[in-house]
């Protein structure tokens, strides 16, 4: 303290150098507390009961409901009854399906649970004056909880367990050691590679022909080879986001969208991201699109001269190429012959149950963290995703793996998907405060080398916007705002499945459907429930209507395959590249 004081007082410390305590506070506690930040819920949680507290009419309904409740207990007909409503509200849980979960008492265990999960719900909602940013974190909060405590994630309640140990004399529970055991082990070293025998990326995963073309310090650029004698004119350009390995687009050889475009006879490119280190902390957004989207395009103009390129970005990718392409838009730079924009937001107001992570308190935490190690660790997205559905990637893991000692078999989606990236200090920190809390893309306010640029300036452009239904990342609706945002052609697309199970909907894969509408320059806008009710249902994948569009606004006469990579510069190795093996 004595230093400080001196260095204050000959002016060689600065008021911003003591905020950094602030942040070294923050920092240490976020090793506690996972990340989330204890001021933001204990706002969440006074504003909600200091409001309810002052709300003698909604005590009173709670109270109601309560002894409503109890009596729907109390008077509910045993399970042997199958058109029993309280019977198949338990079997309608995924939790409670199984045959066992019918007989007594577990049945009446369990819709014991669900019904106070339901009052607790009605309890967390519609307090007068609560701020609604509050109200889901408390209701998030108190649902975390009662899932913690639900009679399926109890070896003692929970009747597929009971039966299990029986039968096998326990043997079940050794078993579950062994996998937790071998999950710990896992956990602690996180550089250990997670490739098995069945999938390697290069050889079963990403596998598709390429050749390395291009290589900036936060990129590298794969053209793929063609298999058919000509092409489509126009090359297709895919920018998955940096917060993950490229190759879900290019995944097992039977359901890869790159391999897939390429024998349809597109010439694909594909961005592939650097996993970023502590010497990469000051590394800002718009240096994600300089060396990473414009950098693809500059390059892929010398190989594929005098012809447009068609982009598509998936999730924070396709965030990132609409920023690239209003600024393009802006600067009329018109390298581009159509936008796809894949689970990707571009309007933030609405972004779905990750905003109840994101407030000026949960910020200014991550801030923190980040600050002190330099990036944002998978392990604090991992986290907040599983926190997101608890049920589907925690619980049911404890409950089939260490109780029921059952090892879930691996695919290829799963093993991607444990292949973690992690993101820069810098840019993240603008991601959080520029698009999420101030919006400022939607509103005109994001500054691009100094300049605002503005969606709206993307005209004569067609956008192919998806969402997909079940997508806790990027929820449709959210998705869908790109219509209140561009003015151009806009064919949007919905699909069953997630955020990563949606997009990997090949040809062929069973139980897909999608819907999709046109809305044409000049047409009115309907809202996304409207615009649901109204646009027809398909049967399949979106994959061959999305290719068939492209065809659409693609050059009618095909043309030879272009050479590998750019005339007189060497390759930078084959596919899958460098940065998709960094740990």
């Amino acid at each position: 303290m004595t230093t400080l004081r001196s260095d204050l007082s000959d002016g060689k410390a600065s008021f911003a150098d003591i905020r950094t305590l602030d942040l070294l506070r923050e920092g240490s506690l976020a090793r506690f507390t996972g990340g989330l930040s204890p001021e933001s819920l204990m706002l969440a949680w006074s504003d909600w009961a200091l409001h309810l507290a002052g709300a003698p009419g909604k005590r009173l309904e709670l109270a109601l409901r309560m002894g409503q409740a109890c009596t729907e207990l109390l008077t509910s007909t045993p399970a042997a009854n199958a058109s029993d409503t309280d019977s198949a509200t338990v079997a309608t849980d995924p939790r409670f399906a199984a045959a066992e979960w019918q007989q007594e008492p577990y049945r009446s265990w369990a819709q014991a649970f669900l019904l106070t999960q339901a009052w607790w719900d009605q309890a967390t909602r519609d307090v007068p004056g609560t701020v609604p940013h509050h109200e889901n974190v408390v209701s998030f909060v108190a649902r975390q909880w009662l899932d913690m405590a639900a009679p399926s994630n109890q070896p003692w309640s929970n009747p597929e367990v009971l039966a299990r140990t029986l039968a096998q004399g326990g043997m079940n529970f050794w078993r579950g050691a062994a996998l937790w055991l071998e999950d710990l082990q896992k956990k602690s070293t996180p550089q250990v590679a997670i490739e098995n025998d069945t999938f390697v990326v290069g050889r079963t995963l990403a596998c598709t022909p390429g050749t390395v073309v291009m290589r900036t310090p936060l990129a590298e650029l794969i053209q793929y080879h063609p298999t058919t004698a000509t092409v489509h004119a126009e090359p297709v350009l895919l920018v998955s986001a940096p917060i993950m390995k490229y190759y879900i687009l290019d995944l097992s050889p039977h359901n890869s969208m790159v391999r897939w475009l390429r024998d349809q006879g597109h010439t694909v490119f594909c961005l592939s991201w650097h996993n970023v280190t502590e010497a990469d902390r000051d590394v800002s957004l718009d240096d994600y699109r300089c060396q990473g989207v414009m950098a693809a395009l500059d390059a892929i103009t010398q190989i594929v001269p005098r012809h447009k390129v068609h982009v598509l970005g998936y999730c924070l990718g396709g965030t990132l190429l609409a920023i690239a392409a209003a600024a393009m838009a802006r600067a009329r730079d018109d390298r581009l012959a159509s936008i796809t924009l894949l689970a990707a937001q571009t309007d933030f107001t609405e972004p779905g149950e990750l905003q109840l992570f994101i407030d000026p308190a949960q910020v200014h935490m991550l801030d923190s963290l980040m600050w002190k190690r330099g990036y944002l660790g998978a392990e604090q997205m991992a986290g907040a995703f599983q926190m997101l559905r608890s049920n589907d990637l925690v619980w049911s893991q404890i409950v089939h793996e260490y109780m029921l000692g059952e090892r879930a078999p691996s695919n290829d989606l799963m093993a991607w998907n444990a292949d973690s990236t992690r993101l820069p200090q810098r840019m993240h920190s603008e991601y959080l405060h520029h698009l999420f809390l101030n919006n400022d893309l939607a509103a005109g306010r994001f500054m691009v080398q100094g300049h605002p640029i503005a969606l709206q300036n993307i005209r004569r452009l067609p956008i192919f916007a998806l969402g997909t239904e079940r997508d806790h990342v990027a929820p449709w609706h959210s998705v869908y705002k790109i219509h209140y945002l561009a003015e151009t052609e806009i064919t949007f697309v919905l699909t069953n499945g997630g955020h990563n199970a949606g997009i990997v909907s090949e040809p062929g894969h069973p139980h897909r459907h999608f819907r999709m509408q046109v809305k044409a320059v000049g047409d009115s806008c309907m809202g996304a429930d409207e615009w649901q009710a109204a646009a027809p249902l398909h049967e399949g994948s979106w994959w061959p209507t999305w290719q068939a569009w492209l065809v659409q606004h693609s050059s009618a006469t095909p043309v030879a395959a272009p050479a590998i990579g750019i005339a007189g510069q060497t390759p930078f190795g084959t596919a899958p590249g460098t940065y998709v093996m960094e740990r």
